[in-house]
């Protein structure tokens, strides 16, 4: 004799229950874990992603410090030139200093020399006064203000008996012989002083020379 639903067991998904027994609720199936991935094995797409973006990122810093040390680079080769242009021209400034007191200096030299030259003419008075005898008390006073004067002003006396004979100092008049005292040629009588201002020779001193003993 079959029994009623009601009355029978039920057995359904592998489960019983009696009869009036209230069916216990049925739990969702839970979702399965997102395993790793083997090694080896291809990404997925939120891998894709992901990979993506950091590539993007990094190619972005990258730019932005080529972009910048491009700007290091241009602004030192700037002031590289900036520095040496400005080396030049003080190197110029100085060469121009250099030019302008070196013909400020020759400058004065010239003015010098037109007034003193015609001056020697007088000096030269004065001196072949002197060989004739002492001078009297008032040309004497004269004398010495004018040959102080010119000394302060640059104008130096030389040539005397006595020195060696120097072409670039002295003017040879005449040779007078061998002399056994002198072992090179050697002004013996001063005819006229020579004067120099500086380094310049204003006027060669006039000799006459005396030469040593031949061998």
């Amino acid at each position: 004799m079959t029994q009623p639903d009601d009355e029978r067991d039920v057995v359904q998904d592998g489960d019983s229950f009696e009869k009036g027994a209230e069916r216990p609720p049925r739990e969702p199936a839970a979702e399965p874990a997102d395993e790793a991935a083997p090694e080896g094995a291809a990404p997925g797409p939120h891998s894709f992603g992901a990979a993506a973006g950091e590539v993007a990122g990094d190619t972005e810093v990258e730019g932005d410090d080529l972009a910048a040390a491009d700007e290091v680079a241009v602004a030192q080769m700037e002031a590289a030139e900036r520095l040496a242009d400005l080396q030049r021209l003080q190197a110029e400034f100085v060469n121009y200093k250099r030019r302008v007191e070196r013909d400020r200096e020759k400058l004065a030299e010239n003015a010098r020399y037109q007034v003193l030259v015609p001056i020697i003419d007088v000096l030269d008075t004065v001196d072949r006064a002197r060989e004739h005898g002492d001078l009297d008390e008032g040309f004497q006073a004269v004398a010495e203000q004018l040959e102080r004067v010119v000394t302060g002003l640059g104008l130096t006396k030389f040539g005397a008996p006595g020195e060696p004979f120097d072409p670039n100092l002295h003017e040879a008049l005449s040779h007078i012989g061998e002399d056994p005292e002198v072992e090179v040629t050697t002004c013996k009588v001063v005819a006229k002083a020579g004067y120099r201002i500086g380094e310049r020779v204003v006027r060669a001193a006039q000799v006459l020379v005396v030469d040593p003993v031949a061998g």
